[in-house]
């Protein structure tokens, strides 16, 4: 490893791409940032990017996790599902636990997945010497990626030697002042599904409000004005209202894009129902929501559209 400031980042998706810049915009412009994903022409299309927007510092892409792992000191990944996490962390022979020893590599792994195989990948990692690995999920979308002031949750505590250095690094893509340590391996994920079981049933329930406001003669923006100011308001209701026209920042007042999909939800809350059964609760909110999100997501207004896009389905359901 040439410089101890050198970053890794697997995953240049939706999420990934607006985090990778950030780390290279704030990273030392002396340090490489090398990148790595399954479509290389999406690392090809970031590193000129990078060099047009970012005009400083060096990207290099390199071929497997393993690779990555080996570049630098830390390694960050967001990727779509546990499946991806598995196969870039625990394949024989290419993913990171391929790599070299080392008690100075630092793994944030951000992707939303369940805790039970943050667990087992971390677990498997730190078995083998791999590295200090922390489950580091994010909240803010990929507007808040873009800008660099996403949420992180941390599976460790505020104690630990190495916390610190996991802060410091989170910084160049989150806000500090919404960084929190959450105890554990696996206890950053058990926060970030616990807040989108809540984020993912508010939505619905904000569709199905403003649609019974609306069907009896309730202006739709003097509706979100006396929600926003009363007991229902909450941050899915004022930053993401799901009727159209209110505000042309929303999603909904762009034909619902961008945004995080409908079938994201439909994942984020079928972890959160699972989580709920795994230690004794029962989710009957996240369940009854899953099934209206089933429908909305066989609907071609909905598919491929943002959540609150939900607010269609249920308004045109008799």
């Amino acid at each position: 490893m040439a410089n101890m400031n050198d970053i890794s980042f697997i995953g240049i998706g939706n999420m990934g791409w607006g985090m990778a810049l950030n780390v290279r915009r704030k990273m030392p412009k002396n340090a490489t940032l090398f990148i790595h994903d399954i479509n290389l022409d999406a690392c090809e299309r970031f590193k000129k990017v990078a060099a047009e927007e970012v005009k400083s510092g060096s990207v290099e892409i390199v071929k497997t996790s393993k690779e990555a792992a080996e570049s630098a000191n830390t390694v960050i990944s967001i990727v779509p599902a546990s499946k991806h996490v598995k196969a870039v962390y625990l394949t024989p022979g290419s993913g990171v636990i391929a790599a070299s020893p080392s008690d100075k590599r630092l793994i944030l792994e951000c992707s939303t997945i369940d805790s039970e195989t943050t667990r087992e990948v971390g677990k498997a990692l730190m078995d083998a010497g791999i590295g200090t690995y922390v489950d580091t999920p994010v909240s803010g979308g990929t507007g808040g990626a873009a800008a660099g002031i996403l949420a992180f949750m941390l599976g460790c505590f505020e104690t630990d030697s190495f916390a610190t250095r996991v802060k410091d690094n989170v910084a160049m893509m989150g806000d500090p002042k919404k960084t929190f340590c959450c105890g554990k391996l696996g206890t950053g994920l058990a926060a970030k599904i616990s807040n989108n079981y809540l984020s993912g049933c508010f939505n619905l329930a904000i569709a199905q409000s403003m649609a019974i406001g609306i069907r009896q003669g309730v202006d739709p923006k003097v509706l979100h004005e006396v929600i926003k100011a009363s007991s229902g308001m909450s941050w899915m209701g004022t930053n993401k209202q799901p009727v159209p026209g209110i505000d042309p920042k929303f999603p909904s007042s762009n034909d619902y894009k961008p945004g995080f999909r409908v079938e994201l939800m439909i994942k984020d809350l079928t972890l959160g129902s699972n989580s709920g059964k795994a230690v004794g609760i029962n989710p009957t909110m996240a369940d009854t929501a899953l099934e209206t999100y089933h429908k909305a997501n066989e609907d071609d207004r909905c598919r491929d559209r943002d959540l609150t896009s939900v607010y269609l389905y249920v308004n045109d359901v008799k």
